[in-house]
This record gives C-alpha cells, sequence and structure tokens, in this order.
C-alpha cells in the first residue's frame, strides 16, 4: 500500500532529505542529463521553493 510521502516524513527527527537528481525513464529532475543533452537547472528553483512552503 502506497502512502503520501508527506505521511513518510519526520521533521522532529531530521529537517535534511536527499532529493535523486534522476526519475524514472531516465528523466532527469534538475542538472545537466548527459543522455539528452538538455539542462534542467530551471526545475531547482521550483523544488526549494516548495520545499520551503511544506508543499
Amino acid at each position: 500500500m502506497t502512502r503520501e510521502r508527506k505521511a513518510l516524513i519526520d521533521l522532529s527527527s531530521t529537517s535534511y532529505y536527499h532529493l535523486i537528481a534522476r526519475c524514472v525513464r531516465r528523466v532527469f529532475l534538475c542538472g545537466d542529463d548527459e543522455y539528452t543533452g538538455k539542462n534542467f537547472d530551471h526545475r531547482r528553483t521550483w523544488l526549494v521553493e516548495r520545499q520551503l512552503n511544506g508543499n
């Protein structure tokens, strides 16, 4: 059974989490994708804002 990530994360035990830069099907979340040659750094700001807002 799947659970929301919000339910899995306990902020009282740690406030740091590692984000994986590569997703399914070799799709990169941010940074340089060596496979396609594209750069996805524009997504980094979006991810930081979502983390800070708790979404």
